[in-house]
């Protein structure tokens, strides 16, 4: 691929991050810890950076967070949409070795899958997150990380389960290279 995104990839970030946007605002549970909710945008999220990359993948956590923060709250919390960078542009660089374009999705693909998107919110949620409200927000230690492994687990298992699920819906809609048969 040259060094131009195609416009398939473009548009794919503009409703991919129009999709994560509807679905943190109004497809969010809350957890009873403050500003905190269960989100079903980060699943999406996954399946658009497997499906069209890490630019894709970044881009979206990035445009949909950042104007879901502008229109939901009124300001951005910049440490969290830092973290949607990561999480959609770290997920996007498995893009090729979990290969979903192939049409197979089976269980060495969900493990391994399973085993990025955990490792790569929990270094997002646990670790960056916490630090950069501490470091840009001046926020108390004790409160952003709980906040923070309060999202990174509700996200990690919302993306093993949703994710996993739309990720092998997608790869059903692909077709097999081996399936075409001379008849």
């Amino acid at each position: 691929m040259n060094n131009q995104l195609s416009i398939k990839t473009i548009v794919a970030i503009g409703i991919g991050a129009a999709v994560f946007i509807i679905l943190a605002r109004f497809v969010a549970i809350p957890t009873g810890i403050p500003n905190t909710t269960i989100q079903t945008s980060y699943a999406f999220l996954a399946l658009m950076a497997v499906v069209f990359g890490p630019i894709a993948g970044g881009l979206i956590g990035f445009i949909g967070h950042t104007l879901n923060d502008a229109l939901s709250y009124g300001s951005v919390w910049w440490s969290w949409v830092f973290v949607s960078l990561f999480i959609g542009l770290f997920i996007g660089l498995f893009w090729k070795k979990l290969d979903i374009e192939s049409g197979i999705f089976g269980k060495k693909q969900i493990i391994s899958f399973n085993i990025i998107q955990a490792v790569v919110q929990a270094i997002g949620w646990f670790l960056l997150a916490p630090v950069l409200d501490i470091l840009i927000y001046a926020e108390p230690a004790n409160k952003v990380f709980v906040q923070g492994i309060v999202a990174g687990l509700s996200n990690i298992i919302t993306v093993g389960i949703i994710g996993t699920l739309l990720l092998i819906a997608y790869s059903k809609t692909r077709s097999q290279s081996n399936s075409l048969r001379k008849q």
